[in-house]
């Protein structure tokens, strides 16, 4: 058992928990004028912080928010999201991050999920609820005393479009109440700066940044991942944490070698990554720049039933390993009858809470896809070897059958992306009259890259049936800041496309 994990066990339950309202109005009081977040040209000292969410709380306040309502908060990266969520943790609302770029059906149908009274945003939102700014809010009132202490029966309420892409509520079982233990489990202490990438409204990036500003860490947020400006921000403010997803370690590690040695990384002491699987080959080149003492990785879903941890020492003796258990009670796999497999046999990964373990969340909009005996599942195939380290291959929902041959899309991926002239692939299951599916690449390329080439290069890394049968270039991203991808809507579109030829 690692260091973080022992110290997470050795954690006991704050009989009196603080509201993370009161600990900001502790934080300030200590720490006045010292600045709490950057993000571009913007600064907020810990005194702006507390004084600017107390008048935006209370402008929240005169427009009909309540204790327990969900506040939706559509907004980019910065001070205004950060904001946004102290004030409604402030009056005892639940924020409810969503990405600020959906489409407005999407967001519609999320604030109509959340029955959310106002929604947060910068855009004219025609979404049949009241929109209104952070700047908006600060406007309205210039009260900044402090508010009756609350504390939301709720933290947070994500979203998540998993790949069927109908969205879901996923409400915290927490309360809005300072949580020493996720600074801990991110291995965040007092002495840290942290340099955030990734898009808050994203339950990683939430779940690391909101706790190190409760125990009064200091946060520096970037609008939009770059990846040398990424770099350059480490060396300028010699961030000793960070947050990363694969896609951004593979942007970062794709910059020129003279670039990524111009920067002073010394100061880093964490990295973690999460959210996507990493190809071996990427972990195993961050390991080899940072330091295995460094490199962490967690695998869990926003419902925090059970979560496992690997460092990079760990990886090293268990390569392509998510890691052990390290929070809640069990992981194991399942066969499509339901049955717990033997280690070593790929399944279904169900995973369940102690029995004295209380209720980490609820869905609104979902259903959960659970098996008799307290097992939930939240999509994940893989497998577990003899010693309990957990391995994935890939959603169950993405996985195609080619022949009666399963093919896990993540696995293919992390071999196109091997090529130095990828910059990020999807790959997906087209129907085929003859296998049942074929194996389509989506790639965005560098320039030069053919398709002839990219096939060379998986014949040496990939059985036949797994390599794809049709290539598609294409020229933007494939995955969001988040390092996520929409499989099943690349694929609609797709074979959409082919019956309208």
């Amino acid at each position: 058992m690692n260091a973080v994990i022992e110290a997470i066990v050795a954690l006991t339950p704050n009989p009196n928990p603080l509201s993370i309202g009161a600990a900001l109005a502790g934080t300030a009081a200590r720490k006045g004028d010292a600045w709490a977040i950057k993000s571009g040209e913007e600064t907020r000292s810990w005194n702006e912080l507390h004084r600017h969410t107390n008048r935006i709380a209370r402008s929240l306040l005169a427009r009909g928010v309540k204790h327990g309502d969900l506040l939706t908060i559509a907004l980019p990266n910065g001070l205004g999201f950060i904001e946004a969520c102290y004030a409604a943790w402030k009056i005892g609302a639940i924020p409810q991050p969503v990405s600020w770029r959906l489409p407005l059906i999407e967001m519609k149908a999320i604030a109509d999920l959340a029955q959310s009274p106002v929604v947060i945003g910068e855009a004219e939102l025609d979404i049949g609820r009241p929109v209104i700014s952070t700047a908006d809010l600060l406007a309205q009132s210039d009260d900044e005393g402090d508010l009756p202490n609350a504390i939301s029966p709720s933290w947070k309420a994500p979203t998540s479009g998993g790949s069927t892409g109908r969205p879901k509520l996923i409400v915290a079982g927490s309360p809005g109440v300072v949580q020493e233990i996720g600074a801990t489990l991110w291995r965040i202490s007092s002495d840290d700066i942290v340099l955030m990438p990734g898009p808050l409204y994203h339950n990683g990036p939430f779940v690391t940044a909101l706790p190190a500003l409760m125990i009064g860490v200091p946060i520096v947020v970037m609008p939009k991942f770059d990846a040398e400006e990424t770099l350059r921000l480490i060396e300028q403010h010699r961030a000793t944490w960070i947050y990363l997803v694969p896609t951004m370690m593979s942007r970062i590690w794709r910059l020129p070698e003279e670039v990524r040695r111009r920067y002073d990384l010394s100061s880093l002491k964490t990295l973690w990554h999460l959210a996507a699987p990493c190809p071996p080959w990427l972990k195993e080149e961050w390991i080899d720049w940072l330091g295995a003492d460094v490199v962490w990785e967690l695998y869990g879903g926003t419902e925090g039933v059970a979560a496992t941890i690997i460092s990079g020492e760990e990886w090293l003796a268990h390569k392509g390993s998510v890691g052990r258990i390290a929070l809640g009670g069990e992981i194991e796999a399942f066969s499509p009858d339901g049955k717990m497999l033997p280690r070593g046999q790929t399944g279904e990964i169900f995973m369940k809470r102690k029995p004295d373990q209380p209720s980490t969340y609820r869905y609104i909009g979902a259903e959960t896809r659970a098996l008799p005996g307290g097992w939930e599942s939240i999509g994940d195939i893989g497998w577990l070897d003899d010693d309990g380290y957990l391995y994935l291959a890939d959603r169950r929902t993405d996985m195609i059958l080619v022949g009666g041959a399963n093919v896990y899309p993540a696995e293919v991926e992390a071999a196109i992306d091997e090529h130095p002239l990828v910059q990020s692939s999807c790959v997906i299951g087209i129907p085929d009259d003859d296998l049942g599916n074929r194996v389509h690449a989506i790639v965005q390329p560098r320039e030069g890259l053919t398709s002839a080439d990219l096939q060379a290069h998986l014949a040496d890394r990939l059985v036949r049936y797994k390599r794809p049968r049709s290539v598609e270039f294409v020229n933007e991203p494939l995955r969001d800041d988040a390092g996520k991808v929409r499989r099943s809507q690349l694929r609609e579109q797709r074979i959409a496309s082919s019956l309208n030829r």
